[in-house]
């Protein structure tokens, strides 16, 4: 295992690095590898979760595990994966043209390794082909209803059995659906349940209009009262309901704000050296994803790139009450962009298992079939006969 350093807000320099071994025999410039503080594996721990992060970029699933005195890094390939959602039994992945659904299916974890070491492990259900939309974030309202970002028609969606997808919501200042990206609606966040507010990084209705005004033209919008709470955000992303306050991230400045649901007044909580896109809480920690972009990004020429030549990739904690980091895991190769991140809480060593053996002789019954289930016993030989 390779050993580095990285340093926290408090100056302490510390930290270990893992690698993916199936990954070492890689260019040095495609390992999959991380660096965390020393303090992430007992952090998650003391939490009582671990995490799941989606980079487009590189093509991967990352699930972030403690174990032991380190963080181990598990990587699961899927084509294109982006907004997700997730909690002890089920997990929805965005990805190119489809929507991939887990069930968990502990009694699995069994014959992942002896003694089994996993406590949930997410086995492929079903997919829907939803076609390119470029899906952004997901969430289940509290009828255990999908919604999800259908940013490339600009409109908030859930599925049937027919549709590709089914348009519930659209800004009003949309005029239309069209596959023209009109205001990158990116963001979602429910409130008591129900979907309440969503992010794009314009107020515009013509084939990429939010290109234009990159910097400052992002938007707040409460879909409840059908109404813009806050604009002027430089390309927010991430807006959540959690502690009785309304949470969103500010890409273009690397920043976790709050802001009033009301007045739409803003404050900064904390900075982070990326552009900070995917969040997610456990107790009084946000965990944000950071992203270097690319120079080739569209998501460049705005505050974070220009004042921050150092953008990092990777997973910051940060405090809510102080707005401190406390934490990071830092990937050092392969991986330059996060899309989501999703906290799993009371979960710390998960499987997501999407092809291979366990999907082939993995079983999932009603309750009243198990009941049923019996073996035949094998035939009687020479040497078990009585």
């Amino acid at each position: 295992m390779a050993s580095a350093s990285s340093e926290t807000d408090d100056g302490q320099m510390t930290g270990a690095a893992t690698a993916d071994p199936a990954n070492q025999q890689k260019p040095v410039s495609e390992v999959l590898g991380s660096v965390h503080t020393t303090n992430f594996p007992d952090l998650l721990r003391q939490l009582g979760g671990c995490l799941l992060v989606s980079t487009y970029q590189a093509g991967k699933l990352v699930i972030l595990r403690p174990d032991g005195a380190s963080i181990n890094t598990h990587f699961r390939t899927f084509n294109r994966p982006m907004g997700m959602a997730a909690d002890g039994e089920r997990l929805a992945l965005g990805a190119h043209i489809e929507i991939i659904e887990f069930r968990n299916m502990p009694a699995v974890a069994r014959r992942l390794q002896d003694p089994p070491r996993h406590d949930a492990v997410f086995l492929a259900r079903r997919g829907h082909i939803t076609g390119a939309i470029d899906i952004h974030e997901m969430a289940w309202d509290k009828g255990g209803e999908l919604w999800f970002v259908n940013t490339l028609f600009s409109c908030l969606c859930t599925l049937d059995g027919k549709s590709s997808f089914v348009p519930r919501w659209r800004p009003s200042f949309v005029t239309s659906y069209a596959p023209e990206d009109r205001c990158h609606l990116n963001g979602l966040g429910l409130r008591d349940g129900r979907p309440r507010y969503l992010t794009a990084l314009g107020e515009t209705d013509t084939p990429q209009g939010w290109r234009a005004n990159k910097r400052d033209g992002g938007l707040l919008i409460d879909m409840a009262a059908d109404r813009v709470i806050a604009r002027g955000l430089s390309m927010p992303h991430s807006p959540r309901w959690y502690d009785g306050r309304l949470w969103v991230l500010e890409s273009g400045r690397g920043a976790l704000v709050t802001v009033d649901p009301k007045s739409g007044a803003k404050t900064d909580v904390a900075r982070v050296p990326g552009f900070a896109r995917g969040l997610d809480f456990i107790g009084p920690v946000a965990f944000i994803g950071l992203s270097q972009l690319r120079e080739s990004n569209a998501f460049t020429d705005i505050e974070i790139t220009e004042a921050n030549a150092d953008r990092q990739s990777g997973v910051w904690a940060v405090h809510i009450g102080t707005g401190n980091t406390i934490g990071l895991l830092k990937f050092t190769g392969g991986v330059q962009e996060i899309f989501a991140v999703q906290a799993l809480a009371g979960t710390l060593f998960p499987e997501v298992i999407h092809e291979g053996e366990f999907l082939r002789t993995s079983y999932a019954l009603p309750d009243e079939a198990l009941r049923e289930v019996a073996f035949t016993p094998p035939p009687a030989t020479a040497e078990t006969a009585p």
